[in-house]
């Protein structure tokens, strides 16, 4: 009972392995996986379940059959997290090693055998082919290792080869895409996210913002780490549009000691203890306003909706003598922190303000003073722990298709009495491998008899 089972298992082994290395369903897992890809760049990723029961309702389906169960039920709403998703990854990652041990470990352990030819006519046979009269099987051999090939001898036999780094190449191909895949699956299920909004001045804790993404994300010590933001400032361009903004950060451990100090900007995060801050937005916080010599107040900036990307926020500064039943006060709206356009309380434009000019404006007889404008930075922060094992694939990626490149020649030669029968293969550049067999064999010195040195030395004499 115990042979018949393991008989049937090594049968089911076999039949698996040759279905999952088929080549036709490997690269019909590996379009499958493009097309999930894109469909993942087209579903709007990480919104609430309101934003895809308002995109894809069910009374009114996208292209008459694609509502929100679609997308939700099958985690699509998370596509690179996503069940079928990973599934897929799994399956092409399954059918890559199938292909490896049924296919190229094979390949690789003929390649490696020595295999010696006794027989004129099987040397013939290969693609190319050529007779030596006269010449000797050990000249052959100093020739070809000269040239880089590997001889071995067996009596009146010789086998060559070189490139046998060609035939491993493929192995590492494989194992490049697995470890690819393997990083991508990582960060899919093992990484945190987060984002915030913090005005100048304020501070935050890293654990209160990261969420896990998945099932394997662990939190790291750095969690516990606090950030400051000791400054938040942009630059412009001559037309006044935004080009660039910054954000002086400071990491501060549980004791309080600042462990790092790093201003950040758009394209150039901070990475500390496995984490990656970005600069990815900014707002307008609060501005600081003098009225007649009095304060400085912090007023609550509110953003404006705009159509586009345009930015526009807005505040008010009640007066004092207002009617009760209907405030009345100065308006001021901004699009940036560098300029402040005021209003009167009758909303008739005033004047323009740099809260760095210090220079005070009489609006409806009082004196105001803007005193600075308070910007507010908007910070992605994410651990991925998948990122170094996806560089890694991709670098030995890389690396393993240029040396698959490289050809695998064989050579096989047969010295039959005065003649060496010589004939090879190369698995790739087959023009290119006659041409360098006919240069080496060029170099194959002739053999000379005892009777042509003795009318040499006679010749000599006379």
């Amino acid at each position: 009972m115990d042979g018949a089972a393991l008989r049937l298992l090594r049968r089911t082994t076999k039949r698996t392995l040759s279905v999952l290395s088929n080549l036709p369903l490997a690269i019909a897992e590996m379009f499958a996986i493009a097309g999930l890809m894109a469909l993942g760049t087209v579903i709007d990723q990480g919104e609430a379940p309101s934003h895809y029961f308002e995109q894809f309702p069910e009374d009114n389906p996208v292209f008459g059959f694609i509502t929100w169960r679609w997308i939700l039920t099958p985690g699509f709403d998370h596509m690179f997290s996503s069940p079928v998703f990973l599934g897929m990854l799994a399956l092409l990652a399954a059918s890559l090693m199938a292909c490896t041990f049924t296919t190229q470990l094979p390949m690789v352990k003929v390649a490696k055998r020595w295999s010696f030819m006794s027989s004129g006519g099987s040397i013939k046979k290969q693609a190319f082919s050529e007779s030596l009269p006269r010449a000797s099987i050990q000249d052959l051999g100093v020739i070809l290792m000269g040239a880089g090939y590997e001889v071995f001898t067996k009596g009146p036999s010789l086998y060559a080869f070189k490139g046998l780094a060609g035939r491993y190449a493929p192995i590492g191909v494989h194992v490049a895409m697995i470890f690819v895949m393997a990083g991508a699956t990582l960060s899919a299920t093992g990484s945190f996210k987060g984002s915030v909004d913090v005005p100048q001045g304020l501070n935050f804790v890293i654990g209160d913002i990261m969420k896990p993404k998945g099932i394997f994300s662990a939190a790291p010590d750095v969690f516990n780490t606090e950030v400051h933001v000791n400054r938040f400032y942009m630059e412009y361009y001559d037309s006044g549009e935004v080009s660039q903004f910054y954000s002086d950060l400071s990491l501060f451990d549980l004791d309080g000691k600042e462990v790092m100090r790093r201003t950040i900007k758009v394209n150039d995060p901070l990475r500390y203890g496995g984490i990656t801050i970005y600069q990815t937005d900014w707002g307008f916080s609060a501005l600081q306003v003098k009225k007649n010599g009095e304060g400085p107040f912090n007023l609550a900036m509110a953003p404006l909706k705009m159509s586009g990307n345009k930015k526009l926020y807005g505040t008010f500064l009640p007066l004092e003598d207002s009617d009760p039943s209907s405030v009345k006060g100065i308006s001021m709206l901004a699009r940036d922190l560098q300029s402040i356009v005021l209003y009167d309380q009758d909303g008739k434009f005033v004047g323009v303000r740099r809260p760095s000019s210090k220079l005070p404006i009489e609006i409806n007889g009082n004196e105001i003073l803007i005193e600075d404008a308070i910007g507010t930075t908007g910070l992605d922060l994410k651990t991925d722990p998948g990122i170094p094992i996806v560089y890694a694939g991709f670098g030995a990626l890389m690396l393993t298709t240029c040396i698959s490149y490289l050809s695998h020649a064989q050579l096989w030669a047969l010295q039959d009495g005065t003649t060496v029968v010589v004939g090879g293969k190369s698995n790739r550049a087959k023009i290119e491998f006659s041409d360098e067999m006919n240069r080496l064999l060029n170099k194959v010195p002739e053999l000379i008899s005892a009777n042509e040195k003795t009318v040499d030395n006679k010749s000599s004499s006379a």
